[in-house]
């Protein structure tokens, strides 16, 4: 199995580091900085689960077209318009396309342009940046990638997955509900983003505060809402479960939109917190928690 990984970034490249480890036939599509980095440093992992040094096969929009089995893309979704056209020539006609975004808007995008059948679901749960250096950083337990049908359905090309990725020194999973935890993690993650980047702050402090848990709790009740409304498969629970995931994160914890803000980065606001803003509005839903993060990540977007 031929997999293209878009990006060898903190996410892209330590899942792909890790499959390339493992000896997965395993290609990196790579911007010409990235690529002559890599070149000059190779491929590295910096992890409490075991350093790594690899030597990996990249590529560029610029060289000789060739396809893949699998194309698994974990890039920002502010890049996705030019990926949809980076990875265009690498599709086949039973090409498996795994996107690892948060947030739920993209997977309509990509089967627009790719067809119903290309599209699997996925998500991943992992905390890792990259050093000045290029080296992927990764200090935390959790380095899982769920991955799965959006039918449900444990199908052959989800059989082969597994058997490629078994053994590589990461939690690679299969969920038969892949749609539902996509969902979920929306959830959490746009309250983490959001009140950490609202805030200005990690977690810790702001749970400390009475009021700032239950500023935590009333955004959590306003994005369920939303999901409610719009017929999302979210558990009855899940505010709760999420509120007590929140509570359990380290005191400094930081989240990566707050990190992208403190970096004078782009950000997903308009991916995570306006698409669910566009359907509160649309079915007349108050939101005002979400509407006030939503409006504090437009000003910082529009003063970069």
């Amino acid at each position: 199995m031929k997999i293209l990984i878009v990006g060898a970034g903190a996410i892209g490249g330590y899942f792909g580091g890790r499959l390339l480890e493992k000896g997965v036939d395993v290609t990196f599509l790579v911007r010409e900085k990235r690529k002559m980095q890599l070149e000059k440093t190779g491929l590295n992992i910096d992890s409490v689960h075991g350093n790594a040094q690899l030597v990996p096969r990249l590529l560029t929009t610029n060289d000789k077209t060739e396809t893949f089995d699998v194309i698994l893309i974990s890039t920002k979704s502010y890049h996705l318009t030019q990926v949809i056209e980076d990875i265009r020539p690498s599709v086949k006609n039973d090409t498996t396309i795994l996107p690892l975004l948060n947030g739920i808007a993209h997977i309509d995008l990509f089967i627009e342009h790719f067809g119903e059948e290309t599209v699997i679901g996925g998500l991943c749960f992992i905390e890792t940046t990259l050093d000045k250096r290029g080296t992927i950083i990764q200090k935390s337990p959790i380095h899982q990638l769920i991955y799965g049908e959006r039918s449900g359905k444990i199908t052959p090309r989800i059989e082969k997955l597994q058997e490629v990725f078994e053994g590589a020194n990461a939690a690679f999973e299969v969920s038969p509900q892949i749609i539902q935890e996509m969902w979920h993690k929306y959830l959490f993650i746009a309250t983490l983003s959001g009140i950490t980047s609202l805030m200005g702050s990690a977690i810790g402090p702001i749970m400390t505060l009475e009021s700032g848990r239950h500023t935590i709790a009333s955004v959590l009740t306003e994005i369920e809402s939303i999901m409610q409304k719009i017929g999302a498969p979210i558990q009855e629970n899940i505010t709760e479960e999420v509120f007590a995931k929140i509570s359990r994160m380290p005191f400094g914890m930081k989240s990566s939109m707050q990190r992208d803000m403190e970096k004078s980065l782009p950000l997903e606001a308009d991916h995570l917190h306006g698409f669910l803003l566009q359907h509160a509005s649309t079915h007349q839903i108050p939101v005002p928690i979400l509407e006030t993060i939503y409006t504090k990540l437009k000003i910082y977007e529009n003063e970069r």
